[in-house]
């Protein structure tokens, strides 16, 4: 029952052409560790789904994403994340631009082993136009109103970073914008967790704190103890996202051959020495929690 495992060792379970969704929203609680030791292998061809922030501008300036299909891929403070918009002005990756509502949507059908939800979000706007797969259905009842189908996004994978996990797979994920990590692992065949802290057994202290344990053990096929490991995003209540270093990442976006000069600066060598190259663990975990 221990499902403790590496961070190399959750990437050596990953292929070439996996769908792979990221948990956490924009700057917070994204599986920056993993995204790390993915940009450091030799993984490619990937369809990427998110509410985006760092990990798909980094994977897409990588070279790793055939595909990507979003709410959003922001850094809150700077509107869109910059590798991002490079690689989505230049055209080199293909697109599902979605409203969030609607990933939320194909993540739950997917999540319920369903093909598609009805809805009518999307109806009449851009969002058919960019996606002409998209398909609609006549209701069977009496309204017969016609309705968007959202197909299921299935995801091969789930990478989710948390607050506190324990050996058997349960986790905790503190804050008050959980959100839709639960979706993600539901929507996918396998999901993998990195943690701020590992325990041997979490016990749940009271009804509210249980109540963070946003999906079942029983989905989680390995735990990665990786403090930090969320880093440049922010994980309530450990630290917030790291301003500065995004102001410098997008600096990186803005240089010819930026992406290489950033992979160098900060990602390059093993994962051990990277909140060194960022200004240390001190550092990290006195950043402030951002008030919006």
């Amino acid at each position: 029952m221990n499902k403790e495992m590496s961070l190399g060792a959750v990437v050596n379970e990953l292929r070439d052409g996996m769908t792979i969704g990221f948990g956490g929203w924009g700057p917070r609680r994204k599986p920056m560790a993993l995204v790390r030791e993915i940009l450091r292998s030799d993984l490619k061809d990937l369809t990427v789904v998110a509410y985006g922030g760092p990990e798909i501008g980094m994977l897409c300036a990588a070279g790793k994403v055939k595909r990507a299909i979003y709410g959003f891929v922001s850094l809150d403070f700077i509107p869109i994340e910059p590798f991002f918009k490079k690689t989505r002005q230049e055209g080199v990756v293909e697109v599902n631009e979605l409203d969030e509502g609607l990933l939320l949507l194909g993540l739950q059908a997917a999540g319920h082993r369903i093909p598609f939800i009805p809805t009518r979000v999307g109806l009449g706007s851009d969002v058919m136009s960019y996606n002409p797969n998209f398909k609609t259905v006549k209701s069977p009842y009496e309204d017969g109103e016609t309705l968007l189908a959202m197909p299921a996004i299935k995801l091969d994978v789930a990478l989710i970073h948390v607050s506190q996990a324990d050996r058997l797979g349960n986790t905790l994920t503190d804050g008050p914008d959980p959100l839709f990590d639960g979706l993600m692992a539901r929507a996918a065949d396998r999901c993998f967790v990195s943690t701020e802290k590992l325990v041997d057994r979490l016990e749940y202290t009271d009804r509210n704190q249980a109540k963070n344990n946003l999906f079942e053990r029983s989905l989680v096929k390995g735990v990665v103890h990786a403090p930090l490991g969320a880093h440049p995003t922010a994980t309530h209540y450990d630290y917030g996202w790291d301003a500065e270093h995004l102001k410098e990442y997008g600096t990186f976006a803005a240089e010819e051959n930026g992406w290489q000069k950033y992979f160098d600066k900060y990602v390059a060598g093993s994962e051990d020495g990277y909140i060194e190259r960022v200004g240390g663990a001190d550092r990290v975990r006195s950043l402030p929690h951002p008030v919006l």
